[in-house]
């Protein structure tokens, strides 16, 4: 019996800048994203010739599935692998602002990919359908996706840092947040969003670099503080433990702490031990890039 295992990891947005709302209603963005050790874990089985479709098992998490829509989008396409079944770890936090579903989608595409030939061009097609953070997790490492986040563009890695990643026990949904984000009225315009952009590509053109101050910014994060306001004292609190800066992932709720330099990983070990007696779940996080997450075989436990 054939089974592979990959990782899914998940990303943060070290810059997400939101400008209007296109044709598809959806919203023109500019942002930085990096994939992070903390992530999913996946592991993929071969059924036997007598299954008549692929199952997707994700313990504890309801509704609509990625990685059953991303099997759908292939076979849709003509990519005639063996059916399988697709079994789920979640550690990423579920509608968190940290690309879970995305990530564990992107995951599948690899999985099923190596299990039997399917062109990049159709991957790529299936990835970007699937939503937005979905063509980024394809290989981890550091993004600048534009578009509605569909269109992506690989960037250097950055100088040495790591992450504290501080869960909140409660979700927020990604359009609830958009929609409170366009109440406010906090969009930028194209213009701003281009010179942002020639800034962010002027910095991550070479290796080592650092996200400019004026663009390291979520333009998400104060509509994520509109709908759960008790999020600020958390990024207080996180700033106060020692991070260099705090801000909320994606449209959050999860809440990260970013820190840099040679020692960045040990600095992140201990803030996540500070803060986890207050918040279950913080761990540290650090970059990961291009390799991890591949499929490999497994031993059919999933750890």
């Amino acid at each position: 019996m054939t089974q592979l295992r990959a990782r899914a990891p998940g990303k943060v947005n070290l810059s997400l800048l939101v400008g209007g709302v296109r044709a598809d209603d959806r919203h023109e963005v500019v942002t930085v994203l990096e994939s992070v050790s903390l992530c999913d874990e996946l592991e993929l089985t071969v059924l036997g010739d007598d299954a008549v479709a692929d199952e997707v098992v994700c313990p504890g998490v309801e509704g609509r599935n990625l990685v059953t829509a991303a099997l759908g989008g292939l076979r849709s396409r003509g990519w005639d692998g063996p059916r399988v079944r697709i079994e789920i770890v979640k550690r990423i936090p579920v509608a968190g602002g940290m690309a879970g579903g995305s990530s564990d989608a992107a995951a599948a595409l690899r999985l099923a990919e190596a299990i039997h030939p399917v062109a990049d061009e159709v991957i790529a097609v299936v990835a970007a359908e699937l939503g937005s953070d979905v063509p980024s997790q394809l290989v981890p490492g550091v993004w600048i996706a534009t578009g509605a986040g569909e269109s992506v563009e690989a960037a250097e890695p950055l100088a040495q840092h790591a992450f504290v990643v501080v869960p909140q026990p409660f979700e927020l949904s990604t359009a609830d947040v958009y929609r409170e984000g366009d109440r406010l009225g906090d969009q930028r315009s194209d213009a701003e969003l281009a010179l942002s952009l020639e800034a962010v590509r002027t910095v991550l053109s070479l290796p080592g670099g650092r996200i400019p101050a004026e663009v390291a910014v979520n333009d998400l994060e104060p509509a994520a503080l509109s709908l759960r306001p008790e999020i600020a004292s958390v990024l207080d609190r996180v700033r106060a433990a020692g991070a260099e800066s705090a801000f909320v992932s994606g449209s959050g709720p999860t809440v990260v702490g970013l820190v840099w330099g040679e020692d960045a990983a040990d600095r992140a070990d201990a803030l996540a031990a500070e803060l986890s007696g207050r918040y279950p779940g913080a761990c540290a996080a650090v970059p990961v890039a291009e390799g991890f997450g591949q499929p490999s075989p497994s031993s059919g436990t999933i750890c």
